[in-house]
This record gives structure tokens, C-alpha cells and sequence, in this order.
């Protein structure tokens, strides 16, 4: 008989909160309970799960009881005020905060690359950016056949990846501009309706932006890899869901298109989606609501011999976020971590 468990989601009406939600019913996650939880004014309201109403419960000092497993999805300071009292309460954290990603006693985790990492927990597990996670879900495979020397990404963010409030805010201002109005803004500091802007998080004095630093020092956690040379360019774009990405990869060594290709569609979690002829590559509108990474246009960079060049989509909510917390949690319970 296989065993379930009893599951927490903090932040459970947030767009990530719902995406976890509809996976926990779609992939059949082995729940014995599930427990609702959310900031006060959220408390009172239900959610649907397999055809039954859940309450949503204010989170609190005993929201943890005879809970196993924690998804987290709250925010950064939601994060480090709560999963500890989780830890305390005996559970397992898997946080989609940045609040532990970079603490030396909390591994980082793309199941597809650093499944193993997962046996050092210590009651959190984080999950990693999305731009991160659908990075390395493509270019890990490859580094394993030949190792990476450099990385240089172009990333191309949806308006999900700040939110339901932020996906609201461009489906509003969309309607405004075409009504002739100014469009009204809250969440973005611009408008992002027919527009894009660098991403709105704070730069520091080299003048790179948290998202830019968080694809860094990530990514080199993640591949345990601390000289890993990468930089980055974040981008916020009119686009409701699914990230995109253009990365040009240095090898030590030349890699043929074709050897590139051939390991790209064995690799799991990854899709290869191109056509030459019709000028045909991942979209956005392709990679919404999909668990794979898409990823084509993989060709040789005619400037450097050792260089590939390739473009990529996924879904932010999905394997960018709620997905890839869900496969961690997958994980631990195949491996008898928890």
C-alpha cells in the first residue's frame, strides 16, 4: 500500500499556490490531508480540490501540527518567519522563496540536475528561480557531455513571474491603451502593456539587478560549480505566462549541433521544438501550461568554435515554480527522505 501525506500550502491563493494545487490533483500526489493556509484576510474563503471546498486557515504558531510536507510559496519574508516554525513542528519545507537559497545548510534543487543534493536537507529544501530552473534543465545535459566554460543569457519574463496581481495589471492596461486611456499601474513601475522595461528588481553598484544575480549565483550552486562564468540580462516583456530565454553557451570544446541535439531529446524535462524551414521555435504561447522545457533554434555561434546558441521556453508558474517544488517533494518521498 502506498503511503500518503498530509500537506500544507503557504500562500495558497497565490497564482503558484493554485498551480500547486491543480498538480497535487493532476499528478496524483499521495496526500492523506490537505491544509490550506494563507495570511489572515484570506482566512475563511475556500478553494476547490477534487471536487471538495477546502477552507483557507490563517497561518499561526500551531498551522504546522501533524503536517509532513510544506509547499511554500509565500514570499520571501512569509518564508523565514514560518518555515522554521514548520521545522520545528517536525515537517519538511519545500520553499519557492529566495529567503534560503543561498544558506550553505539548504540545498538548492532541479531535481533533472542535483537530485542528490536533496539528501543533505535539514528540514527546508529550496527551490530555485524560475529563470534559473528552466536554464538549467537545458543546459545541464549538455554540460555533462562537455563541460561549460561561459554562459551569456538574454531572459524574457512574463508578467506571471510577478504575480496574479502582475498578470491582472497587463490584461487591465492592454484593455486601457487600446480604450485610449493611460494605463493605470501598480504592481510595475512602467507600463507593461505594449511595452518592455529591464526587470524591476533593485540594481546594485555593478549595475546588475537581483534577478540577474539570482540566474548567477544560482545556477553555480545548482551545477556545484563556483567558478561558473555566467552574466545575464533580465527582461520583463508583455506576456502573461512562460518565460523565454536566449543563452549562448561556451564549451571547453567544440560541440557539434547535431551530438547537441540528439542529447537534448533524451533528456528529461526537456522537449526540442524547431522547424528551420518555417521559422518555427519554442513561443511562449506554446510552453503555457506544459511541463517541459522548450527549447530549439540550437545552432552553431559563427564567432567563437566552441559556442552553441540556443532559445528557450517554459511556463513560470509551472515547471518555473510550482512544478519543480512538487517533483522535489516527488523525490524525497521516492528516495525515503522525508
Amino acid at each position: 500500500m502506498t503511503k500518503s501525506y498530509r500537506v500544507a500550502i503557504l500562500g495558497a491563493t497565490g497564482a503558484v499556490g493554485a498551480e500547486l494545487l491543480s498538480l497535487l490533483d493532476t499528478r496524483n500526489f499521495p496526500i492523506a490531508d490537505l491544509k490550506l493556509l494563507a495570511s489572515p484576510r484570506s482566512a475563511g474563503k475556500t478553494l476547490e480540490f477534487k471536487g471538495e471546498s477546502l477552507p483557507i486557515e490563517a497561518v499561526s504558531t500551531t498551522a504546522f501540527q501533524n503536517i509532513d510536507i510544506v509547499l511554500a510559496s509565500a514570499g520571501s519574508e512569509a518564508s523565514k518567519t514560518w518555515a522554521p516554525v514548520a521545522v520545528a513542528a517536525g515537517c519538511v519545507v519545500v520553499d519557492n522563496s529566495s529567503a534560503f537559497r543561498q544558506d550553505p545548510q539548504v540545498p538548492l534543487v532541479v531535481p533533472e540536475v542535483n537530485r542528490y543534493a536533496l539528501k543533505q536537507h535539514q528540514g527546508i529544501v529550496a527551490n530555485p528561480n524560475c529563470t534559473t530552473i528552466l536554464l538549467s534543465v537545458v543546459v545541464y545535459p549538455l554540460h555533462r557531455v562537455i563541460p561549460i566554460d561561459r554562459l551569456v543569457v538574454s531572459t524574457y519574463q512574463s508578467a506571471s513571474g510577478a504575480g496574479a496581481r502582475a498578470m491582472a495589471e497587463l490584461e487591465n492596461q492592454a484593455r486601457e491603451i487600446l480604450e485610449g486611456k493611460e494605463p493605470t499601474r501598480e504592481v510595475f513601475s512602467y507600463p507593461l502593456a505594449f511595452n518592455l522595461f529591464l526587470h524591476n528588481s533593485p540594481v546594485n553598484d555593478q549595475g546588475y539587478c537581483g534577478e540577474e544575480m539570482k540566474m548567477l549565483n544560482e545556477t553555480r550552486k545548482i551545477f556545484a560549480q563556483p567558478d561558473l562564468r555566467l552574466t545575464a540580462t533580465c527582461v520583463r516583456v508583455p506576456v502573461l505566462r512562460a518565460h523565454s530565454e536566449a543563452v549562448n553557451i561556451e564549451f571547453r570544446a567544440p560541440f557539434p549541433v547535431k551530438t547537441a541535439i540528439a542529447v537534448l531529446k533524451q533528456s528529461p524535462g526537456v522537449s526540442v521544438v524547431q522547424d528551420f524551414a518555417s521559422n518555427y521555435f519554442p513561443m511562449p504561447i506554446d510552453a503555457s501550461g506544459k511541463d517541459d522545457v522548450l527549447v530549439g533554434r540550437i545552432r552553431a555561434d559563427l564567432s567563437h568554435p566552441n559556442a552553441l546558441e540556443l532559445w528557450l521556453c517554459g511556463d513560470q508558474i509551472r515547471k518555473g515554480a510550482a512544478l519543480n517544488a512538487i517533483q522535489i517533494a516527488e523525490a524525497m518521498i521516492a528516495d525515503q527522505l522525508l
